[in-house]
């Protein structure tokens, strides 16, 4: 991305700041990010002749702190459709079948793959749309959760799974060590789950809910 948008996407997280009366540290501490995760220092190379961009992550805790969503975030980076890009999106009961997603939970394109649009924040992502009422009242039917695959993960993160046998599920990461994974489910009427590691053939973390 052009400089233009680097200056563009900083510029909307200084706004979201402000608008809640907030520094761009205090925004950081707000969602629970190193406090100069957003300074004027990081935003570019410390010799600077790089431009350094926020991650998917840090923006995503950033608007969840504040109850900002990212239609919001795209607005104000002043550029439109321009910041913005096409994303693939699957419907979730369809993401256990074999042949959408490579083996490090990337999608694999094809016909099944649909498309939506999401802000253009440097970093690899697709959309699941929500189908049944198991994880109520966190998503519902129809709402869909952008996804990153490859992203590190820690407990308290909403992740999607898929198993090796071919179950795909949307669960809240409550520990995950090198022999075990234990998730909680959004609907306390569904149980918790424990899978062992060599289960599991892939975790990504959901970035965010379109609702």
């Amino acid at each position: 991305m052009s400089a233009y948008a680097h200056s563009r996407i900083w510029a909307a997280i200084d706004a979201i700041a402000e608008r809640h009366g907030l520094s761009p540290s205090g925004l950081a501490r707000r969602a629970g990010l190193d406090p100069t995760a957003f300074n004027r220092s990081k935003r570019v190379s410390a010799q600077g002749d790089r431009l350094r961009w926020p991650s998917s992550e840090s923006l995503a805790r950033a608007l969840e702190a504040v109850g900002e969503d990212w239609a919001s975030f795209a607005m104000l980076t002043g550029t439109g459709r321009g910041q913005s890009r096409v994303v693939p999106l699957l419907g979730l009961a369809k993401a256990g079948q074999g042949g959408f997603f490579d083996a490090d939970g990337f999608p694999i394109a094809g016909e099944a793959w649909d498309a939506v649009r999401f802000p253009n924040v440097g970093e690899d992502v697709y959309a699941l749309e929500i189908t049944g009422d198991s994880m109520e009242p966190v998503y519902r039917a129809g709402d869909r959760i952008i996804v990153q695959p490859g992203a590190d993960v820690r407990a308290g993160d909403r992740v999607v799974v898929r198993t090796l046998a071919g179950e795909v599920m949307a669960k809240s990461l409550r520990r995950l060590s090198d022999k075990r994974v234990e998730l909680v489910s959004f609907n306390p009427t569904y149980p918790d789950i424990q899978l062992d590691r060599s289960q599991i053939a892939w975790i990504a973390r959901i970035l965010w809910a379109t609702q």
